[in-house]
């Protein structure tokens, strides 16, 4: 039992960043969906690896660090880290959302591998938005908010994946639909409660106020399309870590 979680969590995690963890991870449909449960865990790494970067400079190397090269570095890593899996989703979630087409022809656009001039804009307003929230954070709240940040991004995913259903016929996304089983949405939950609630009431409150965001942009996107894609868990999380960080700030 406790090797089969093993394995589920090292499924979810070698999916979602670059870190090489196994070569034997399970990729088989029902890992896959076995894995959600795990995505705020893995979402809390990332977290760690980019507040202790912050936390770093904080403490030794703050006077003589840039800000501003601080915030990009941490934009970088982030994407390095993830490889770049959930910009894509969002570019191409933006072009076929913002469209103006048909449902069928969203999710053709969807579909194709080159990024439109909406996907483009939509990208370069994120990454400035992130940017400047990084920037506008005080440098003391900072570490917190680059570890929520990430794990709130990964269970806004779960709510995305758990109570909206899938557009399409087939697709990798919907193993992560397919193969949730009722509890998932829930393990996430206490996952996610776990690691916010030692950081305090700030934490929790960007948790929610987050959440509720990522379940309204869900909604918007699943009338538009009938429900959700692979493309669109990952325009979630980005979606969802910009709202983090703006409770931060706010």
């Amino acid at each position: 039992m406790v090797k089969k979680l093993c394995g589920d969590f090292i499924t979810g995690f070698q999916f979602l960043t670059r870190i090489y963890v196994s070569k034997h991870a399970d990729w088989s449909p029902e890992a896959f969906g076995r894995s959600v449960k795990f995505f705020p865990l893995v979402g809390g790494i990332i977290g760690i690896l980019l507040a202790g970067l912050a936390y770093g400079v904080q403490q030794y190397k703050f006077e003589v660090f840039p800000m501003h090269l601080l915030a990009a570095s941490l934009i970088i890593i982030e994407i390095v880290i993830t490889g770049g899996l959930h910009c894509d989703g969002f570019m191409d979630t933006i072009d076929g959302v913002f469209s103006g087409r048909s449902r069928e022809r969203m999710l053709e656009i969807m579909k194709d591998s080159r990024i439109g001039a909406f996907g483009a804009i939509g990208f370069s307003l994120l990454i400035l938005l992130k940017y400047s929230l990084i920037l506008d954070i005080p440098i003391g709240k900072l570490p917190a908010a680059l570890f929520v940040m990430p794990v709130i991004g990964r269970m806004a995913s779960v709510v995305a994946i758990t109570k909206f259903p899938y557009a399409r016929a087939n697709g990798l996304g919907k193993t992560f639909f397919q193969y949730s089983d009722k509890t998932t949405i829930y393990i996430a939950g206490i996952f996610t409660l776990a690691l916010l609630i030692p950081l305090g009431n700030t934490a929790l409150i960007a948790g929610i106020v987050a959440i509720s965001w990522a379940a309204l942009v869900a909604r918007y996107i699943s009338n538009k399309l009938g429900g959700m894609t692979g493309d669109v868990y990952g325009a979630i999380i980005e979606v969802t870590e910009v709202a983090v960080l703006m409770a931060f700030v706010f």
